[in-house]
This record gives C-alpha cells, structure tokens and sequence, in this order.
C-alpha cells in the first residue's frame, strides 16, 4: 500500500470539504478505485478544474486508482448544480474533440499509461448512456429514488425557491442520470468512491444510494471546499475570462503572471492546493514570505510550481524571461526571443504607434519625434538621449542619428522604445 494516506494528504493542505463515513475505512483497508467528473464543454481545461484533478493526482500518489470520468451524456444535459441557468448542450462531435483534448491535458498529470494496478483511466459517461432508452431507465433507475429524495436536495431547491427561471426536467433528473454513472462505474469498475466540489455533494449521495438501493452495495463520497479568493470572488476568473491550461487560450506567460499576481493569503492556501510541495517546503516557503513579504517569496515559487507543471520548464523560464523585460533587467537578447504573442501581452496596454516600412533606415531622431509622437519635438529627444535616459529594444541609444533598420526589429515587426524607467512605447512597422 502506499506510503502516504490520502485523506490526511488532503487534510493538512485544506481540500477536504466533507467525508462519507466508511470512506476512511475503505481507503485504509485496500487500494481503492475512485472518480471525479470533468465538464467537456471546451477542448480544454482552466484553472477551476484543477483542484479536482490535483485530487486525483494525489489518489494515484497514495497507491489508489483514478477514474477521470469526462461528462459526455451529462455534458449534454447541464448540471444544475450552482448555477441559476440552463447551460448550452453540445453535439457528439464537438464532445468526442473536447473528450480527446482534455485526456492529453490530464496525461501531463496522471499517469494513463504504464502497467501499474492504479494506472488511471479515462471514461466517458456517453459510451454507457447512448444506447439506454428513456423506458430502461425510468423502468430501472427512476423507480429506486423517490421525487420527495431528489425535491430535499439543495441544488434542486434553490432553483424552485426563486432563483434564476426554474428548472426543466431535463436538469431534475441529472442527479438521477449522475448516480447512474457511479452505478455503472461501481459495477465495471469497482468504483467505490466519488470525488467532486461541495457543490456535488447532493448528487453524488443520489449515487451512493443507488448502489444501496440497487445493489445493496457500500459507496462512498468525499469532497473538497469550492476554492475562492481571499476578498470572496470566484477563483480562476480574470477580466478576460477563463484562465485556461491550453496555451491557445492562455498564453504560459499570462498563465504564470495569473499565479504570480495572487494576494498574500490566496498564496498561502493555493500554494498547498496546487503543487506537490511537501508540508515541511510548503512551511518553510510561508515562513520565508512572512520575514519579507515584499519579496514575494510565495507567489514566485507558486507560479513556478504550476506553471513548470501545466507547460514546461522551458516555458516557466521563458514567462520569467518576459516579465523582467517589463520589471527588471532584462537584455536585448532576452526582448528578441520573445514570439509575437508573449511580446504584445507583456506590452498590453502601452501606447502603440504604427510605421511605414519604408520609414526603416531613417533615424532614431525622425522615427520618434517625427513618424510617431514617443518625443514632442526633436529638441526633446535630443536632450533625453544625452541624459542617457533612452532605449531602443532594451540598449541604451547614445547616438540620437543612429539609423533604424529591419535587424532592430523584434518578431520582424516590433521596436520597442523606453524613455526613462516606465514609460513603454511600442512602435509597429507594417
């Protein structure tokens, strides 16, 4: 058996919401197979899945065996659970890309592929419900749990008492169609556990009932707190949306800055949630912060952490790379490796000025006093340049004469010019 006990695991880094009785036993007494399920409605995962999936990891760390239960049937219906509304349903096409794309994502993390008893699978709820028909289900399933059961449930009762525009029937009975998936997953797979958010609490009772009811049969649920930020917003949320895992979506570089960015308190708790650290790094790590939190010791070991572990080391080291052209003191090497994407995200929001090609080859003078308004007047540029207070892509302009050509451009469009220490401009030759 493993080495580690899972619920304390969890315990001491705060990811444990509610324990059914019986699941320690369990747990104690045998390697154990257990699912969590994964909403498909994009081809990838964002930082909100992350939780349940670092849940995961840890059950395979600990000796026992991950189920990662991608939601095609479900995805197809829309879990009332929290939400005020209906959510739009996906064809099977779009499910099957998504279902595919998400399994690369999880193979970061989980291990699907060696011949170790808890090798994790991944299964999709789709391939057992397509061909069940409404009649063998309502004959088999719906005549175990009562309207009265599924009524006492909070998900179900918030949305009768007045939030959003009620609900339709499709939504009542995911509770019903959910605990069908931990019937069908105990009975193929020996699936005694289910793992979720509080949120699910609610519908994964209804499956362990069902067992019960069914099969007179012993399941168990565990959950873990829904994350949130310190000032009570949502976690993973950002102005922009999803902060997603895909790097499509969010590049590396925004992704590490998302983690690098978070309060003092959100890192403290985020920092035992989303990295493998140990207790005695993790208590060192927070002892260091507290001495001098200004250093920010936390946030950075933080976002190496995950973003190390989403993407790359590489790619850690190239979003470190990039902040510390904006926040430090990076090299002209450094700004000419950056790809145009990473470059406009760091720059996001500087004044911006476009340039004809053919104004390559004039001089640093004229490019900016002249073809763009980065100096009022060439008087102006001329005095900053002998104060030494002027850059062009990140070297120090002695000669305010010097021509610019096509070999000072970065990704073969950009200049980027600096006046003093904060002011950025970001000139576009197209």
């Amino acid at each position: 058996m493993a080495t580690k006990n899972f619920i304390e695991e969890l315990e001491w880094r705060g990811m444990i919401h509610t324990i059914m009785p019986g699941a320690k036993e369990q747990l104690e007494k045998e390697m154990t197979t257990a699912y969590l399920g994964i909403d498909p409605t994009a081809d990838s995962l964002h930082i909100g899945h992350l939780v349940g999936v670092m849940i995961l990891k840890h059950f395979q760390l600990c000796g026992h065996r991950p189920l990662a239960l991608v939601g095609g049937a479900t995805g197809m219906i829309g879990d009332p659970s929290g939400k005020s509304q209906e959510r739009n349903l996906l064809d099977e096409a779009t499910l099957r890309h998504n279902q595919e794309a998400i399994k690369k994502q999880l193979a970061k993390l989980l291990d699907f592929d060696s011949d170790a008893p808890n090798a994790a699978r991944m299964v999709n709820n789709y391939d057992w419900m397509k061909d069940f028909t409404f009649l063998d289900f309502i004959r088999d399933i719906g005549k175990l749990i009562t309207v009265n059961y599924m009524m006492a449930k909070d998900s179900v009762k918030k949305r009768f008492n007045g939030e959003g525009d009620g609900m339709s029937f499709t939504e009542f009975t995911y509770q019903l169609v959910q605990g069908y998936d931990f019937l069908h997953l105990y009975q193929e797979y020996g699936c005694r556990i289910q793992l979720g958010g509080s949120d699910q609490w609610g519908n994964i009772t209804t499956g362990t009932e069902l067992i019960r009811r069914k099969l007179d049969g012993e399941a168990y649920a565990i959950t873990c707190p829904l994350i949130t930020k310190a000032d009570g917003t949502k976690f993973g949320k950002t102005e922009s949306g999803n902060v997603w895992l895909d790097p499509r979506y969010t590049s590396p570089y925004k992704f590490y800055q998302f983690w690098l960015n978070v309060s003092d308190e959100d890192a403290k708790r985020y920092i035992k949630i989303f990295t493998l650290l140990d207790r005695e790094t993790i208590g060192a790590l927070i002892a260091e912060h507290e001495a001098a939190p200004h250093l920010r010791a936390l946030q950075k070991r933080l976002a190496q952490e995950v973003t190390t572990m989403i993407h790359s080391e590489e790619e850690y080291r190239k979003a470190v790379e990039a902040s510390s052209i904006l926040f430090g003191g990076a090299t002209s090497e450094a700004l000419h490796a950056l790809d145009e994407q990473t470059l406009l995200q760091v720059f996001e929001g500087v004044p911006q000025f476009t340039v004809a090609a053919a104004d390559l080859g004039r001089s640093f003078l004229d490019l900016c006093a002249e073809k763009t308004q980065i100096f009022l007047s060439k008087g102006e540029c001329r005095k900053m340049v002998q104060g030494g207070g002027v850059s062009l892509n990140k070297e120090k302009v002695t000669d305010p004469q010097r021509p610019v050509t096509g070999d000072d451009l970065i990704a073969g469009k950009y200049l980027l010019v600096q006046r003093g220490k904060k002011n950025y401009y970001l000139v576009i030759v197209a």
